[in-house]
């Protein structure tokens, strides 16, 4: 014993970095046991789901999985098959996975798929940006939008997950409790917007648009990576350095936000047969009297002229209320006064909370907009964090259009809102 301690003593620096491997391979082996047990619980609580009866002359229901490999540096396709296949296949669903190669592959398949009881995106942001995209640019989107759709956040940004499930800092239990969730049923309506340039097919987005200097400055900001934290800060040091003052000028219609509809039953009733579809269409045709179309009352357009370092506009899905009576969609137009030093301060923050409104900033409430660009303006949108070219574009709000999948303590709080 003395000799050990006397070569420790004499080694003391050899020792010390034993030690400190040590404990370092002891935190890591006993970080993976925790994610096992994780996945343990996480497969009991599915078969549970899978071991349900169910009569004989029910037909599994259909879960189709789009599952992005490449999002998350490449990591997603083990984080899914580690963490959330085994899930899916225990919980008694006809699970059909479909893995995408290349950008733009999500939407294409969305536009062709065959009826399906559930779709499940797989991915980041993108991911999900593209599957909506595609399936609302279906002939048959009127019934196909009513199918739930669930998340399961794999990317680098997963804006999306912050409101369907609550805050959590282990990965795989995040992931568990995503798909877990899917499984308990609990749905939430989330608002849709609607972008459309004068020629392209429209884009949709569930959380916002964004145009300016701090959406501009945060897509450098991997460049910088050999500055590790510093390199958010650096990407904005340097757009100030390039240009300053950095002004975007445009011209803005909107029109004010709209009364909310009574929501639809969940469940309709079975569809008649067709001989009592016939004899209620034939009674409706020779007995009610013809009537003329009412004229709709001309929309309000209200026009601002701006120059702004940074123009947003979001859906209220990140602060979801059940009860609000009115659908709209936020705009907030950044003041251009803003000192260097504040430029990057708050690029930073925006990093987390791309869709900030800074005090200061002129917010307006709109379910419509029609955004105007100067001609030969450059740059580029950031559409649920996805590049697309800047361009003159109309942003419809489509409210409560879609239902995503949450976690059942999510939607318990948003009820007892309503109630309170």
């Amino acid at each position: 014993m003395a000799k050990v301690l006397a070569a420790l003593r004499n080694h003391w620096k050899k020792s010390t970095f034993g030690a400190c491997l040590l404990g370092w391979g002891g935190h890591w082996l006993y970080g993976k046991h925790c994610d096992n047990l994780l996945r343990r619980a996480a497969c009991q609580e599915a078969q549970a789901f899978g071991n349900q009866l169910m009569p004989a002359t029910m037909p599994l229901k259909k879960a189709t999985v789009l599952l992005n490999p490449a999002a998350c540096k490449g990591k997603a396709g083990n984080l899914f098959e580690k963490n959330a296949a085994p899930i899916l296949h225990l919980s008694g669903l006809d699970v059909t996975i479909v893995k995408t190669d290349h950008e733009g592959q999500a939407k294409q398949l969305l536009e062709i798929m065959e009826n399906t009881d559930l779709i499940i995106v797989a991915g980041g942001d993108g991911t999900v940006q593209e599957v909506i995209t595609g399936l609302l640019r279906r002939a048959d989107e009127a019934v196909f939008s009513k199918i739930p759709i669930g998340f399961i956040p794999l990317g680098k940004t997963c804006t999306l997950s912050h409101t369907l499930y609550p805050e959590c800092t282990n990965q795989v239990q995040h992931i568990t409790n995503a798909t877990l969730a899917i499984l308990k049923g609990e749905t939430v309506p989330l608002d849709v917007l609607q972008i459309k340039g004068k020629k392209e097919q429209p884009v949709f987005a569930v959380s916002g648009l964004r145009w300016g200097s701090y959406r501009d400055a945060g897509v450098k900001a991997s460049k910088y990576w050999y500055l590790g934290p510093l390199k958010t800060k650096a990407a904005h040091l340097f757009s100030v350095f390039k240009e300053w003052p950095q002004k975007h000028q445009a011209c803005l219609m909107y029109v004010g936000p709209t009364e909310r509809p009574p929501e639809e039953p969940e469940e309709k009733s079975s569809r008649p047969p067709l001989y009592v579809r016939l004899y209620r269409r034939l009674r409706s045709y020779w007995s009610s009297p013809k009537e003329f179309p009412q004229e709709v009352a001309p929309e309000d357009w209200e026009k601002l002229k701006l120059s702004t370092i940074e123009l947003s506009i979001a859906t209220r899905n990140k602060q979801l209320d059940l009860a609000r009576t009115k659908d709209f969609m936020d705009i907030c137009i950044e003041a251009e006064c803003v000192s260097k030093g504040e430029f990057v301060h708050r690029g930073s923050q925006k990093m987390h909370d791309p869709h900030m409104c800074p005090e200061g900033s002129q917010c307006i409430q709109a379910s419509r907009c029609i955004l105007q660009l100067p001609e030969g303006t450059e740059g580029s949108f950031g559409i649920d964090n996805e590049e697309y070219e800047a361009m003159p574009v109309e942003v419809k709000l489509l409210p409560r259009k879609l239902r995503f999948f949450c976690d059942p303590k999510i939607r318990e709080q948003l009820l007892q809102a309503v109630v309170h």
